[in-house]
């Protein structure tokens, strides 16, 4: 599962709302309309759905996303762990402007075949500095 610290960073000013559906489409119980996400919730998905999109998932765009799954199923190494970051890193730079890499570690767990992927970040225009955790691994 994935877990998310935010931090405040004080130097830099806050004035930019950022929006998003909820891609669950949950309902409001009180408006009846689907629910959205504010500020950094609205970029943590965003982000989260950009590394977890494969190419050509996407219509009319299928350089759209990382390719992530595929590079789980080269050898649970050090060497696919390097390619790992570089992907995300490469999704984020070209397809979220919003936001700006400062750390990406991806480290093997070669018992429970899967990698554990710590990605720190901060949103532009925000006091926030956010970590999220979570695990890459093979479903098939």
């Amino acid at each position: 599962m994935a877990s998310i610290i935010v931090q405040n960073n004080p130097l830099i000013p806050t004035n930019v709302t950022y929006r998003d559906l909820d891609l669950r489409f949950n309902v409001h119980p009180v408006k009846k309309d689907v629910t959205k996400h504010l500020n950094e919730y609205a970029v943590i998905n965003s982000v989260k759905n950009l590394v977890f999109t494969n190419f050509y998932e996407k219509p009319f765009n299928p350089n759209f996303g990382s390719n992530v799954r595929a590079l789980l199923f080269e050898p649970l190494d050090e060497i696919t762990s390097t390619h790992l970051e570089r992907a995300i890193t490469e999704v984020i730079a070209n397809y979220e402007p919003r936001v700006s890499v400062t750390e990406i570690i991806a480290d093997p767990i070669p018992d429970e075949n899967r990698y554990n992927v710590k990605l720190t970040f901060y949103i532009l225009n925000s006091q926030d500095t956010i970590t999220i955790n979570f695990f890459l691994e093979r479903i098939r």
